[in-house]
């Protein structure tokens, strides 16, 4: 028995053709979804794991910030308490300074010389005096540079001849000025080597030739 189709099967191919090609683009659309939607919780997980990364670095800046704030209150109240320390030493070194800078000037004028003034400003020390010779002045200047342990940097301001020549003594004299600097950073390291009770005269003594 032979069976004829007559029905329009071309048409019902096309149909299935194409609602078969309909449900792989649906299937495409809902896995091309997922995939979207897969990545976007990711990007999501990433961006809030990335926040938190971020909100703990502030949080740990801001500690690192007050903790170096401190720090730096710590540095400054050290300096303060350094910077009162050295006014504290300076002030025990300058309270003896005077006995140390007269017993010095005692040991360094040479003879022929007489100091008839002595003018501390802080470390520097104005001296005026008289001597025989010129000669005289040059070796004070160079026991000062050379051979003090307190004092140095020796400058003669003015050397002139003295105007209280008088005619019963012949003798020329010279007036002279200089100063010098007081070496402090030695002030404590020489402070036991001068007796207690050595207390320098209140100007050079005068030498004679």
């Amino acid at each position: 028995m032979i069976l004829i189709n007559l029905l329009p099967h071309r048409e019902e191919k096309r149909r299935q053709r194409k609602r078969a090609y309909f449900i792989s683009l649906g299937v495409s659309a809902l896995v091309g979804a997922g995939i979207v939607l897969g990545w976007y919780t990711v990007l999501q997980q990433m961006t809030a794991n990335q926040e938190s990364r971020n909100a703990f670095l502030k949080a740990e800046i801001a500690r690192l910030d007050a903790q170096i704030k401190d720090i730096a209150t710590l540095r400054s109240e050290i300096e303060a308490l350094k910077a009162r320390q050295k006014a504290v030493e300076d002030l025990q070194t300058d309270r003896n300074v005077p006995v140390y800078l007269l017993n010095e000037l005692v040991k360094q004028t040479p003879e022929g010389v007489y100091l008839t003034n002595i003018r501390q400003n802080g470390q520097i020390v104005s001296l005026t005096g008289v001597a025989q010779t010129n000669e005289r002045v040059s070796e004070f200047l160079r026991n000062t540079l050379y051979n003090s342990t307190w004092l140095e940097r020796p400058e003669l301001l003015e050397i002139k001849t003295s105007s209280t020549t008088s005619a019963r003594d012949q003798r020329r004299l010279y007036d002279f000025s200089l100063r010098v600097t007081i070496k402090r950073q030695q002030a404590a390291a020489a402070a036991p080597a001068v007796p207690a009770s050595g207390a320098a005269p209140a100007a050079a003594p005068a030498k004679s030739s």
